[in-house]
């Protein structure tokens, strides 16, 4: 279970998280909904451990990730889809799935590829594209592959749907359904603005506004 409790963000002297808490259960699938400029953004890349933070407790599994800089979040099996996809432009679309796994030195990283692949075959067929000549629906799909790649125990997905029709966007969440079954453990943190669509994937709903949780469903 990922656990945050108190998580606060300051931000060029404005408080942009005020003591977030939340919990992402192994094996589920878990929301937070809220508008934009809410905080959603600031809660996953805090939790990523991109932009600081302070908090009372960050932990998976019981481990104190708080001390841990991003790479480290990143060993512990944390996958993390960012909201503007951050593709490399000049790789391939299978190169920038592959890049978790050459920078954290995954010795099956190719078997995960294939899996991948298995459950995305609409990105397995853009794989020798380079990612500056896919639309903005093909790189979404990308970002999305690329977190699979290494979310062993959370991932981390921050507005995956935003932008995608509906068809793509059903397409999507099943592709995450999927990945978790195989997973098994795996617990999934899903931010979106829409709660339509977070409730394609999301059992347990936080809504959050002005950078505080302010409801549960």
């Amino acid at each position: 279970m990922l656990e945050a409790r108190g998580l606060s963000v300051r931000l060029s002297g404005f408080s942009v998280l005020r003591g977030i808490s939340l919990d992402v259960p192994s094996g589920k699938i878990v929301g937070l909904v809220g508008r934009n400029g809410a905080g959603k953004t600031t809660t996953l890349r805090s939790i990523m451990g991109l932009i600081p933070a302070v908090c009372d407790q960050l932990t998976l599994g019981g481990e104190d990730l708080s001390a841990l800089p991003p790479e480290g979040r990143a060993r512990r099996g944390i996958g993390y889809m960012p909201e503007d996809r951050r593709l490399i432009s000049g790789l391939t679309a299978e190169e920038n799935i592959l890049v978790p796994g050459w920078a954290l030195g995954l010795t099956d990283a190719s078997e995960r590829l294939r899996r991948i692949y298995s459950l995305m075959p609409a990105v397995e067929a853009l794989a020798g594209r380079t990612a500056g000549q896919l639309s903005g629906g093909q790189q979404k799909l990308v970002a999305l592959a690329r977190s699979f790649m290494n979310g062993r125990r959370v991932l981390l997905l921050d507005e995956p749907f935003e932008g995608v029709a509906m068809g793509l966007a059903q397409r999507m969440a099943e592709a995450i359904r999927r990945f978790q079954e195989q997973e098994l453990d795996l617990g999934v943190l899903v931010a979106e603005s829409d709660l339509k669509r977070a409730r394609l994937l999301a059992q347990k709903v936080y809504i959050i506004e002005r950078g505080e949780i302010v409801g549960e469903e």
